[in-house]
């Protein structure tokens, strides 16, 4: 039986056997009370613990073992009071039995998913500091302590850097080295301001409370982008350090989907960050279609051989109306995560979005739909002068552009205005 260093007596806090198991039905709720201790401590000793280390497993007979060692080995010299928590999240090959025979605890986490394991680890977690890791050999677990010096000096998060610490050859596939999650972290960096060189490392630690405060919720891979994203948000304090990347021991294939998964992330991360995925763009959009259209209202424009018309017009006011679609999406989107305390409010925004009450944007949506509407009017008149016959194509058309462009944006205002003031609707 492993005996940790401890500020409490006996040192041996852990009981391989029915009463170092806990199970909970997937990862929300309240945190489950388990029994860990011998000779009945109590819930006020079990505060002494300083780290949990916490291994998500999926049918890791082949590893858990050696992993539950290397983090034993750990705790012991590093004199740190710490436990060992294998998050189950269904294996079926004995790793349960592998772990209790090691002296970690289990607990089982009935909801599929690496996001799932985790959450239901943290929630039954003793330490008042978090690492987790893969249980899949590719972690050392035995270099655990510039995580542990980087909590104690006052981290919320450490991240493990595996550029940086080394990765050893076959370890990590090229196609995820040089490409996914480059990109992904670069991603990441650019719309969070996350000065983190490694996004996805599975080897990070974080203060329980903090994380508690944060109360996430994906159940998938996404998972290690949400933590990072929700502290980055939060304005938590994210540090990084090196470590090692070694080639896995496992001999079936691994849980990660590669388009799949990095699929999931890189769509968390735009729908994390309206600004990226609505604002920006439409604010090209409107920009360049208005310059676009204002240039080519009086007739055409030709640059050399190139002739720019009513169908370059068109494409513009296309480009103005998809634009202020994507720009009140944003807004709609800002004041959803704001609400369901997704994302932290943003003074700026937010207090422009605080003066487009229902009101002022019906008003203006009011405005712009007549005076569309008139326009519309004004070129079916001119037609009618004509007994209906042949127009005036191109000044004409320019017009009924405007005029179709102008109504459709009104109208999309309003209803738009509507969506955003049914979001605000409080609810219990």
């Amino acid at each position: 039986m492993w005996q940790p260093v401890c500020n409490v007596d006996p040192p041996n806090v852990w009981r391989p056997g029915a009463s170092s198991q806990a199970n909970i039905s997937g990862y929300k709720g309240v945190r489950q009370e388990v029994v860990a201790w011998l000779g009945g401590r109590t819930d006020m000793e079990a505060e002494s613990i300083e780290l949990t280390i916490l291994m998500p497993c999926l049918n890791e007979a082949e590893t858990l073992s050696d992993c539950i060692r290397r983090a034993q080995g750990f705790l012991s010299n590093a004199h740190i009071c710490g436990e060992i928590l294998i998050a189950d999240n269904g294996s079926t090959d004995g790793s349960r039995e592998i772990a209790k025979k090691e002296g970690a605890r289990v607990v089982d986490v009935s909801q599929r998913g690496y996001g799932a394991a985790l959450l239901g680890g943290i929630q039954v977690a003793r330490g008042r500091y978090v690492v987790i890791g893969d249980a899949d050999g590719s972690y050392d677990f035995s270099a655990l302590a510039p995580f542990i010096e980087c909590l104690r000096s006052g981290a919320d998060v450490v991240m493990g850097n595996r550029f940086k610490g080394g990765i050893a050859p076959q370890a990590m596939p090229l196609l995820h080295r040089y490409i996914g999650n480059p990109i992904l972290s670069w991603i990441g960096r650019l719309f969070f301001s996350i000065n983190i060189g490694d996004f996805h490392c599975g080897l990070r630690g974080l203060r329980r409370d903090r994380i508690d405060m944060l109360r996430l919720r994906t159940s998938g891979m996404e998972f290690a982008s949400e933590m990072v994203v929700r502290a980055a948000l939060a304005g938590y304090r994210i540090d990084e350090v090196p470590t090692t990347l070694s080639k896995d021991g496992r001999s079936r294939a691994p849980h990660l989907r590669t388009w799949r998964d990095g699929w999931r992330h890189l769509s968390f991360l735009l729908m994390y960050s309206p600004k990226w995925l609505f604002l920006y763009p439409g604010l090209f959009l409107l920009v360049s279609g208005l310059f676009t259209a204002f240039a080519l209202l009086p007739g055409p424009v030709r640059i050399g051989n190139v002739a720019f018309d009513i169908h370059t017009f068109t494409v513009a006011c296309i480009a103005i109306l998809v634009g202020v679609q994507a720009i009140t999406f944003a807004a709609v989107a800002h004041r959803f995560a704001v609400a369901h305390e997704l994302i932290p409010r943003s003074q700026r925004f937010s207090g422009v979005l605080d003066v487009l009450s229902l009101d002022t944007v019906l008003l203006a949506a009011a405005t712009l739909a007549l005076s569309g509407f008139g326009g519309l009017v004004w070129c079916t008149l001119q037609w009618a002068s004509t007994r209906f016959g042949p127009l005036e194509y191109a000044s004409l058309l320019r017009i009924l552009i405007v005029s179709l462009t102008t109504f459709a944006i009104g109208v999309q205002l309003a209803l738009t205005g509507f969506l955003s003031a049914i979001i605000e609707i409080p609810t219990r």
